[in-house]
């Protein structure tokens, strides 16, 4: 009987895990390039057949698997990297890809230090000195991996390669990577991502749009209608400890009372 209150607990944890998620999709659904994450659920019967299936160890070699809690286990998280809308704002350097890809940045932390992360947010800006960065002041690469630095005075054009062009030459080339694998993408902040241990870069297939911005993939509504299934299940599992309780107290104090 007691199994039921750890299975009930652990299906509450589980749904505010979910919640967790589903807030801070909503906290950046105005985020430019945002893309939506999710959580996944793994049920005791599922790990434990993986587990059986797993032959990596030797056959015939009985090893413990951990605690055998029969209620749901919190899966993996995952990035919906779907194309998000576009909107026009009529700004040059305002940058939206309409394709698999993204722009890379050389972002530098606190300590100074400099590595590239990637993005899909092209709200771009131009400094006094002619340096192409994002709205946090992070520079903007070229395709031979070189922050883009352009005239600040002379009229720019942005074709769909990414060439910026100034006074009928190309001065610089905005570099779009792409990557064989996206689950070798891990996120850094709201809107960078990183490649890690085995990522793969390709040519990218994304055309570059001057003057568009792409939005967050994310929609509100279904969000919305998300948040209340989660918080009807996390309260169904509430009433079920709940229920235990009244139960065992039934047990303890006046099962056997002479």
């Amino acid at each position: 009987m007691v199994k039921g209150l750890y299975s009930a607990y652990t299906g509450m944890i589980n749904q505010e895990h979910r919640m967790d998620v589903l807030t801070n999709n909503l906290a950046n659904a105005a985020t430019n390039g945002y893309k939506k994450e999710g959580a996944t659920s793994q049920s005791f019967d599922s790990v434990l057949a993986f587990k059986i299936k797993d032959a990596t160890e030797g056959y015939h070699l009985a090893k413990n698997i951990g605690v055998n809690n029969p209620g749901v286990k919190i899966g993996e998280g995952y990035t919906d990297f779907s194309q998000g809308s576009l909107k026009t704002t009529a700004n040059t350097y305002d940058l939206a890809l309409t394709d698999a890809g993204f722009f890379a940045i050389e972002f530098t932390n606190k300590a100074g230090e400099t590595s590239v992360k990637y993005t899909r947010d092209g709200n771009f800006t131009l400094t006094a000195d002619g340096r192409l960065v994002t709205q946090e002041g992070d520079a903007v690469l070229d395709t031979n991996g070189k922050p883009v630095k352009i005239d600040t005075i002379a009229e720019t054009q942005i074709n769909h390669a990414g060439q910026i062009i100034q006074n009928g030459r190309v001065v610089a080339t905005i570099q779009v990577t792409d990557f064989e694998d996206y689950n070798y993408l891990e996120r850094y902040g709201e809107n960078y991502y990183q490649p890690i241990e085995g990522a793969t870069e390709k040519e990218a297939e994304a055309k570059v749009y001057s003057g568009y911005l792409e939005t967050s993939n994310i929609s509100v509504v279904t969000e919305m209608v998300n948040m209340i299934a989660v918080q009807r299940a996390y309260e169904s599992n509430q009433k079920v400890i709940t229920t235990y309780d009244g139960t065992l107290e039934i047990a303890a104090n006046q099962l056997g009372k002479l």
